[in-house]
């Protein structure tokens, strides 16, 4: 008798977890996201990406974001790029960020 193959998640869909726990800077830079801003990634010449820099919508640079987090959110899926563009939040992202009030 033939072993069952394991079930393949097919076209990129994951599991639907809703509940996980992200660092207070993961959670600074999902709700820049949120609220309109991009991560611009900055390639070497073999087109590896080598730094990002968070933009926000109001064209400011937020400092808190480097490598390993920007990783680390692309991992999760809670960012990503269409079309060659900028990364933006998912709406698995809109998942994990959680509401904070907006000081303007």
């Amino acid at each position: 008798m033939r072993a069952a193959a394991p079930r393949i998640l097919r076209f990129g869909r994951i599991p639907q977890v809703t509940e996980l726990d992200i660092s207070r800077q993961e959670q600074r830079v999902l709700h820049v996201l949120a609220q309109g801003g991009v991560i611009a990634p900055f390639k070497d010449p073999r087109g590896r990406i080598e730094t990002v820099a968070c933009i926000t919508r109001d064209g400011f640079v937020l400092t808190d974001i480097g490598l390993a987090l920007f990783k680390k959110l692309k991992r999760r899926h809670a960012i990503a790029s269409r079309a060659s563009g900028p990364y933006r939040i998912t709406r698995r992202g809109l998942e994990l960020v959680r509401s904070e009030a907006d000081n303007r």
